[in-house]
């Protein structure tokens, strides 16, 4: 399986997951909340921050030709109009370190974290924010854009939408629960938290970011004041909240904006966005629910990404609908740590369906598996990319493919179990361990 030269193959991380001491974002506070939904704090994360070059090397050194990374708006501006040339040189060794080892830099300016002080005027349901993006998305770009060809604006813009149908559902099948519960004998209550918490799971691997959405009914009594004290808002809108209407069409214009204000400084660089898609399968009586997912998922977004240069896609499994609305997964199918069903021809079928509607170019921003055993992960990459392959055969623009993970990390609320990385690290020395999957990943990968 060959892969035509400039084709970029590498891997994907998101700097609040991988560098450690994130301490001016939003999740940082979150973290440390009394009552956290998080397992566990990021802490030093893989410690990337001072390791970047190290894992750099071992990414170039197996073949791969590309990284996808984010540069973090909390170090760069850590207080409303205040930024940091320090940290803005940071990530400009990082491209550089790039370059030295013939490896594209792929950045993303928004990968789910923001500044603390950004979420205290609003977050992203406030019109101010997107000035404030727009600023930001300039000064990177002014900064280190001699050095880059793609900028992702926003990481997964659709993923508040996904969260507020989600949470919703979820509210539903607890509040279900409880319900069935009333009156009955211990044991049979006992049977029903235990069907709870399976519903949890259920609607936690629906969701393609790590979620603890038992965990965040359970502390919501707690929540409001603790947010309170530290945002000065009982329900601060950070970017993974579940999202309005309005709120989303803000992160489009946000979007948007950043995208005029690179091309201001550098036309040359390619522009998209990412956004967080399932293959969206119909079975008999399902096909108004699968519609109505694939519109909130993706179409209803076009009118704002149809001059886009690139779309960044990313998915890792599939979802069902049935007459009843969303299904659970096949029984007997194979089940990854997050709970996703094991389907890597999900993201053949998602390239050709967005093809089919978006103008432009594609990107495989991101499509993995958290998983123990690393041969499934060599099995996924390789149905996976030979599908990315047959959608070349078939003349559909796609210019690279990025896998989630370069390296294991903090997969956000689940913490550090979730194993998704090429690179296994051992987080009380740091060691790297290069897995099997990172040397076949990059054996694809041709001259760019």
């Amino acid at each position: 399986m060959q892969f035509p030269k400039g084709f970029l193959i590498g891997a994907a991380t998101a700097a609040h997951q991988v560098e450690g001491n994130n301490i001016h974002s939003d999740y940082w506070i979150q973290e440390h909340l009394p009552h956290t939904s998080f397992a566990e704090p990021s802490g030093e994360a893989c410690d990337h921050y001072h390791r970047f070059a190290e894992d750099i090397r071992l990414l170039a050194g197996a073949g791969l030709n590309a990284y996808r990374f984010s540069v973090e708006w909390a170090r760069i501006e850590p207080e409303e109009g205040q930024f940091d040339d320090a940290e803005i040189q940071h990530y400009r060794r990082v491209i550089d370190c790039c370059l030295e080892h013939g490896v594209e830099p792929v950045v993303t300016l928004h990968h789910f974290t923001s500044p603390a002080w950004l979420i205290r005027r609003g977050g992203w349901e406030a019109e101010s924010t997107v000035e404030y993006f727009r600023r930001y998305a300039s000064y990177v770009t002014e900064k280190l854009g001699d050095r880059l060809h793609y900028i992702c604006t926003i990481n997964e813009a659709n993923m508040g939408l996904q969260l507020a149908a989600i949470s919703e559902r979820f509210r539903l099948m607890a509040e279900q629960a409880a319900k069935a519960a009333a009156g009955r004998s211990s044991a049979e209550r006992g049977s029903t938290a235990s069907s709870a918490a399976g519903s949890a799971s259920s609607a936690e691997g629906t969701v393609q970011v790590g979620m603890n959405f038992e965990k965040i009914m359970e502390n919501m009594k707690y929540a409001a004041a603790e947010s309170a004290e530290a945002f000065g808002t009982p329900s601060p809108q950070v970017f993974v909240s579940s999202r309005t209407p309005e709120g989303d069409t803000l992160v489009m214009r946000a979007h948007q904006a950043a995208k005029a204000a690179i091309k201001a400084v550098n036309p040359g660089i390619k522009v998209g966005i990412t956004l967080s898609l399932h293959d969206v399968q119909t079975l008999p009586g399902g096909g108004e629910y699968a519609s109505k997912e694939w519109d909130e998922e993706f179409s209803h977004y076009l009118p704002y990404i149809k001059d886009d240069d690139f779309l960044g896609v990313q998915n890792y499994t599939r979802a069902l609908y049935g007459p009843q609305g969303q299904l659970p997964c096949p029984e007997g199918a194979e089940l990854t740590q997050m709970d996703y069903e094991f389907y890597p021809e999900a993201l053949e079928h998602v390239l050709r369906r967005v093809h089919g509607e978006f103008p432009g170019r594609l990107v495989v921003t991101e499509n993995g598996i958290a998983i123990s055993d690393d041969s499934r992960r060599v099995e996924f990459i390789r149905r996976a990319l030979s599908g990315v392959r047959r959608c070349l055969d078939d003349g559909i623009p796609v210019d690279g493919y990025f896998h989630w993970s370069l390296m294991d990390n903090f997969e956000w609320q689940k913490g550090f179990q979730m194993t998704f990385g090429l690179i296994a690290v051992d987080r009380a020395s740091m060691e790297r361990s290069p897995k099997e999957s990172l040397a076949f990943l990059g054996s694809f990968a041709p001259d760019i």
